[in-house]
């Protein structure tokens, strides 16, 4: 579609902290390139947890948006949402893009009753059917239609997102954020670097801290020349600190010392990222960063995994995946404890490539998908 210059004001409808922002971005790179001369206005949660940054924290001044406007997840204060309403108004949106996470058609409905109602606006882009509802799913490999895909297919009435090309997934890093992480790496900017982020908000996504601790320590030995950093959190510090007391070369613990972008930059340094399914992750696949990653089964496999071809997800499709459970004490998280230190070292050193000599030695393997 070629650039509409008649629209003048934009309002986008995405919820979701550093993972959901990450996944959207080539439709926010979409929708640019489509109303380039346009206010483009994000209506937006802002976070509810410390470890879940707000999306202006996501996408900074990369231009995409150029203001935010707040809504309160799951509201039904009558007054709040009138607010709203009225803020929407003045806002005067010639239209809005719906980019929301797959809900209820009754929620979509609701949504498109009060954008109309109480914010006045006319146009709404990218409101699901029924069928664009639901998942679509390939029975030849057992892998669901990736968010990002979803979301991109939602906006084809504006043309291609792109998601095969990096550029439309780009952050649009300043030089501020990338002197930032490199002054943060320090010696290990010059040197092949492995970047890992072990914690997690999720006790369902927690692959636990000994085996991180083994994992650094096996890819220590066989990887010597490599340094180490450590990112995430203020609150993974201590769950970084001990994986990687295990090991032995140069490293840096940079958990709540850098801000997701500057995050963002130090991947721009990184052979590999490993760690569980997270925000960090989709960061990493923004950079074109191989990831190597331990994916809990309470999603649906492919609906999360990072965007592009070069990572290595290792998902045991367990008999209860799908759960959607944050916390797993039933079952025990059977999915991630059924991965093995074996498996991700494995998948590592296909990333890696041939082990240091005189180092141990690890057999390479891609690891797309295991099973149960």
């Amino acid at each position: 579609m070629q650039p509409d210059p008649s629209v003048k004001k934009v309002l986008i409808y995405r919820l979701g902290s550093l993972g959901d922002t990450t996944v959207a971005l080539p439709c926010f790179h979409l929708i640019e390139r489509v109303f380039p001369n346009a206010e483009r206005v994000l209506l937006t949660n802002f976070p509810i947890h410390a470890k879940a940054p707000a999306s202006a924290a996501v996408l900074g001044d990369s231009g995409l948006v150029h203001g935010y406007m707040r809504y309160t997840v799951g509201t039904r204060n009558i007054a709040q949402l009138w607010k709203l309403g009225r803020e929407i108004r003045r806002f005067q949106p010639d239209l809005l893009v719906y980019l929301m996470p797959v809900r209820s058609l009754k929620a979509v409905k609701r949504d498109r009753w009060f954008f109309r109602l109480a914010g006045g606006v006319k146009r709404i882009l990218g409101l699901p059917t029924q069928d664009e509802l639901n998942r679509v799913f390939d029975p030849a490999t057992g892998i669901y239609e990736a968010e990002a895909l979803r979301l991109a297919r939602s906006m084809r009435q504006l043309g291609d997102a792109g998601l095969g090309e990096l550029a439309n997934w780009s952050l649009r890093l300043t030089e501020v954020e990338k002197n930032k992480a490199r002054e943060a790496l320090g010696e290990l900017a010059a040197m092949p670097l492995v970047v890992c982020g072990p914690g997690t908000k999720m006790q369902a996504k927690d692959w636990g801290k000994e085996n991180w601790h083994a994992l650094l320590g096996r890819l220590s030995a066989q990887y010597p020349n490599h340094g180490l950093a450590l990112i995430g959190a203020k609150e993974d510090s201590e769950v970084s600190e001990y994986a990687a007391q295990a090991w032995s070369g140069p490293g840096v613990n940079l958990c709540g010392t850098l801000s997701p972008r500057e995050t963002a930059a130090v991947f721009e340094f990184a052979q590999v990222f490993l760690g569980p399914d997270s925000g960090p992750m989709h960061l990493a696949a923004c950079a074109g960063v191989p990831c190597v990653i331990c994916f809990s089964a309470r999603g649906l496999p492919g609906v999360w995994f990072p965007a592009g071809s070069q990572h290595r997800v290792i998902y045991h499709q367990v008999d209860c995946f799908g759960c959607n459970l944050e916390s797993c004490f039933v079952e025990g998280r059977k999915c991630l404890t059924s991965i093995s230190v074996e498996e991700m070292a494995k998948a590592a050193a296909s990333v890696l490539g041939k082990p240091s000599p005189g180092a141990g030695s690890g057999s390479t393997l891609k690891v797309l998908r295991g099973a149960l």
